[in-house]
């Protein structure tokens, strides 16, 4: 560990250079016209990076909890120094062209989080984050900074109640499929609607930011138990205060996130994904952070551990309970206690709190008689709930979800849709039939671009009771709240090639999880011939789009941005 535990750390090992000497007497007087006095700014300089923002609720009530952080931080003898940066909420621009934001600003979150604390030389910086991208954000940028850090998680939203029943967001999409099926009506539809999301907080189910939430403290970047507190806990304030106490422990330790985002740390973190039944989504999140911190990781190591690993989790979007019920059985602590029991978990990983995640596994607190997470000895299935494909249709792979359904083999008639309005607008007009395979392409990393996540579909599909008998492919993504027999991240995407972009309607699709295959049932020769004569829709060239699309890689190295791939052939691997 860097300086750990040495006693010799530079609290302000980097803020000096900005506060101290007669050169530095302009800067200073900068900092004084706002606040911060001679004490001030003889302490450690602590960068609060904020994700809050009015558009949604899941990031909503972060400005209130970053005061408590604050608080923490300045009681345990520093100086905070509070940012924001942007956020997208993949719920509300789930459907539309906005979504096409929502990967992208990934990437502007780590971006704007590095470069602020790169300008103003933090001695250490905390993240407070809440949805889907500004949780995988906030931890590239630490790893890219590779100063003292913590990640605050700001909590999930308590479940909404309809009929007796708690309902999350995940049943408001589904309601569209039902309604336009003719299965509830109108006026059901606007009840869920009003009902399933009571207030500030990250959606409820196992989906992409609980998900990752998880991950991170089971990677130890993140406190493990008090990050999962929920957002409108009454306790959640002394967390925030906690936890600015935390990054000042971890300063003094002088623990880097290199210390902590190891091989070992992103395997744990991958178990969390898997053995909870999480989003898909945290392949390309974690292979992200893997090539941030410099570590080898690839796709087939996601397929190594999640087979390795039972799904022991009951979480929405397959299972009963929600992120809530997760936090009262006993949180993170108890899945990684199941995890060590099992001779799974890599236990002498250190965390941000200093112990060892083994050491936070066996002093879990597990609430007698929770049926959230289910002992070693009646697992909901024996392996995980991912999977990654290859085959003629997916030489880079491609991500299936298992969690939530019991099928492993679909042979079915491919039904072609160039882009994501085309093929909803087929799902709620009646157009799709059982035994059908939905391809969506041309909404890839590049194609899209920002690689569009296709709950609206996924949703109405099950909505429109389609969900046991259809399957879905895509070169774009899913959210975690998808459910059903879906494969997507399919790479290469078609805009570079991919096989995913010779198929015709009425083609015979293959998904044989067991064999780990994914095929288009046309010979190799004609799919190359198709592929000679197919021409892709423009690719966007303008503003941030246009530069994401310009440099992003395949959807198999994260979606990170980097050189931007050659056309492959389909037989590319």
């Amino acid at each position: 560990m860097s300086a750990a535990g040495n006693g010799h750390f530079d609290l302000k090992h980097r803020s000096r250079a900005l506060t101290e000497g007669r050169d530095r007497a302009a800067a200073r007087a900068y900092l004084k016209g706002i606040g911060y006095d001679d004490e001030a700014l003889s302490k450690p300089i602590i960068g609060v990076a904020n994700t809050w923002t009015e558009t949604m609720p899941c990031n909503f009530h972060l400005r209130a909890l970053a005061k408590h952080v604050k608080d923490g931080i300045k009681a345990a003898g520093g100086t905070p120094m509070e940012f924001n940066t942007v956020a997208i909420s993949d719920g509300i621009t789930m459907g539309t062209q906005g979504m096409k934001t929502s990967l992208v600003s990934r990437e502007v979150v780590a971006d704007s989080i590095e470069l602020v604390a790169l300008g103003h030389l933090f001695d250490a910086v905390i993240c407070l984050c809440a949805c889907d991208k500004t949780i995988p954000g906030t931890v590239m940028a630490l790893a890219r900074l590779d100063v003292p850090g913590v990640m605050l998680y700001g909590g999930s939203i308590p479940p909404g109640h309809y009929k007796g029943k708690d309902i999350t967001v995940m049943d408001v999409f589904e309601a569209v499929g039902a309604n336009a099926a003719g299965k509830i009506t109108d006026q059901e539809l606007a009840d869920i609607e009003a009902a399933a999301s009571p207030g500030p907080g990250a959606c409820g189910g196992q989906f992409t930011a609980n998900t990752m939430a998880m991950a991170f403290e089971m990677m130890g970047i993140s406190p493990i138990g008090p990050s999962l507190v929920p957002a409108q806990d009454a306790t959640k304030p002394e967390i925030a205060f906690a936890a600015g106490e935390l990054v000042m422990d971890v300063l003094r330790r002088g623990q880097k996130p290199s210390d902590l985002i190891t091989r070992d740390s992103l395997e744990n973190a991958i178990m969390a994904v898997a053995a909870s039944g999480g989003s898909t989504n945290g392949v390309l999140h974690l292979l992200a952070v893997a090539r941030e911190i410099g570590v080898e990781l690839d796709i087939d190591d996601f397929d190594r551990v999640a087979n390795s690993v039972p799904s022991l989790c009951d979480l929405k979007p397959g299972g009963r309970f929600v992120a809530t019920d997760l936090h009262a059985a006993g949180g993170t602590a108890v899945l990684a206690k199941r995890l060590l029991e099992g001779g799974h978990l890599h236990a002498g990983a250190p965390t941000v709190t200093g112990k060892t995640i083994g050491q936070h596994a066996q002093e879990a607190q597990e609430t007698p008689g929770q049926e959230v997470i289910r002992p070693l000895e009646n697992p909901i299935k024996k392996t995980g709930g991912i999977a990654i494909l290859r085959g003629n249709l997916a030489p880079g792979g491609s991500v299936v979800k298992l969690s939530g359904h019991e099928r492993r083999h679909h042979r079915g008639p491919a039904r072609v849709f160039d882009g994501e309005e085309a093929a909803m607008a087929a799902v709620t007009s009646g157009q799709i039939n059982p035994g059908d395979v939905v391809v969506i392409r041309n909404e890839g990393p590049a194609g899209g671009p920002g690689m569009r996540e296709m709950l609206a579909v996924t949703a109405a599909i099950v909505g429109e009771g389609l969900g046991d008998s259809v399957a879905l492919l895509t070169d774009g993504r899913f959210s975690g709240a998808t459910r059903g027999f879906m494969a997507g991240h399919i790479a290469p995407e078609a805009v570079h090639g991919g096989p995913i972009a010779a198929v015709r309607e009425g083609d015979s699709i293959t998904i044989d999880v067991d064999n780990r295959r994914i095929d288009l049932d046309v010979p190799d020769e004609e799919i190359e011939s198709r592929l000679a004569g197919y021409e892709p829709p423009p690719i966007e060239t303008r503003g941030v789009l246009g530069k994401y699309a310009a440099l992003v890689s395949s959807a198999s190295e994260g979606a990170v941005t980097g050189p931007k791939p050659a056309r492959e052939p389909a037989t590319a691997g």
